[in-house]
């Protein structure tokens, strides 16, 4: 019987040998965060349903809590995890003889694991590190490295520069990103990024929706089902994202999820736009956009923002009017929020259910 294995271990060679012993097994790996209490972590471990078996070609169960925030396993196999590192180093160009990568995002996150598991399939040197130090991953910088994968909040702590290529996962990318930093767009379920700068990886279907502008994605490296059997796909092999964009000449822009637009006084207003030009103001460290309940407008917009120097934060008339010259001004925050920090998922993604 093949079993589904946890592998409740730091960033490191050690991780990599469990990986690669439960895969020569024939057993599919359940990644777990060594940094979660023991009560979520045998809640985890129930929901993943580690006494049932898993099925032949399965290499990874992925826990991902969605937009419901119940826990989800999804399921891929050796041929979507192959699928995904092949299309991902044909993009990049990826050469094992002159080509390091280095994995310092959480494991237990697809954006952490699939830097190990791409570089276990393509024999690529790999580098692994417990979790994003700066001063680490300029030494490893040092050492040869030359490909990482971080989130945005990472990217402004070191010195891109030292890297032939970064890609860029998670939240949204700031406005302005260095030339060797590729902005990638995916999910746990098509098995990391499949859209790098708004153009598909080989292989790779992106529609969207002319009614409601929902992203679809379908190809090779999408999960085979969740681990309780269900499969989101459709008919037709679609993955429905939930998120919302347009696809102009091939290239794909990435508006938000269908639930965090904000309707004020009739207008439209995405978050993610509006936290880009933002993000790129000096006096601005982050920025969250949300809506809140108006009885004018039925929401405003709000900016919450950790400022960049709390002596001299933003004005509302600041943001106003950077939003205003670009995106109009039902777009620009009606308010302003200043907090010392965001709430954020282990990939840097905002809670915004949670400001």
């Amino acid at each position: 019987m093949r079993r589904l294995v946890p592998i409740e271990l730091p960033g490191g060679p050690g991780f990599v040998d469990a990986l690669r012993r439960a895969w020569d097994d024939g057993d599919a790996v359940l990644p777990v965060d060594p940094r979660l209490p023991r009560p979520a972590v045998e809640s985890l471990l129930e929901a993943m349903r580690l006494d049932q078996p898993v099925d032949d070609g399965d290499a990874l169960v992925v826990a991902t809590s969605g937009t419901t925030g119940e826990a989800k396993g999804v399921v891929l196999t050796h041929h979507a995890v192959r699928a995904s590192a092949v299309a991902t180093s044909d993009r990049l160009q990826v050469d094992p003889l002159r080509d390091t990568w280095l994995a310092c995002l959480p494991l237990a996150h697809v954006g952490g694991l699939a830097v190990v598991t791409r570089a276990l399939v393509t024999n690529t040197p790999l580098v692994v590190q417990p979790g994003f130090d700066a001063v680490a991953v300029a030494r490893a910088a040092d050492d040869g490295v030359t490909l990482v994968s971080l989130v945005a909040t990472a990217l402004h702590r070191i010195d891109a520069a030292r890297f032939r290529v970064i890609v860029l996962g998670g939240a949204t990318p700031p406005a302005e990103l260095p030339s060797n930093v590729v902005s990638t767009y995916g999910m746990t379920e098509t098995g990391s990024g499949v859209v790098y700068d708004g153009v598909p990886l080989d292989g790779v279907d992106v529609a969207v929706d002319p009614a409601s502008r929902e992203i679809a994605l379908r190809g090779p490296m999408l999960l085979r089902c969740y681990r309780d059997g269900t499969d989101p796909k459709d008919a037709d092999g679609w993955f429905w994202t939930g998120d919302v964009g347009s696809l102009d000449g091939g290239r794909l822009q990435v508006f938000g999820r269908v639930d965090d637009m904000i309707v004020t006084g009739g207008e439209n207003v995405w978050p993610d736009p509006v936290e880009a030009m933002l993000s790129a103001l000096p006096s601005v460290r982050e920025v969250a956009v949300i809506g809140r309940d108006d009885e004018q407008w039925g929401q405003r917009v709000v900016a919450v923002v950790v400022p960049s120097d709390p002596a001299a934060p933003p004005t509302l008339d600041e943001l106003r009017s950077t939003v205003k010259e670009r995106l109009g001004p039902w777009a620009a925050p009606r308010a302003l929020e200043l907090t010392a920090s965001l709430p954020r998922t282990a990939l840097g993604k905002i809670r915004r259910s949670a400001i």
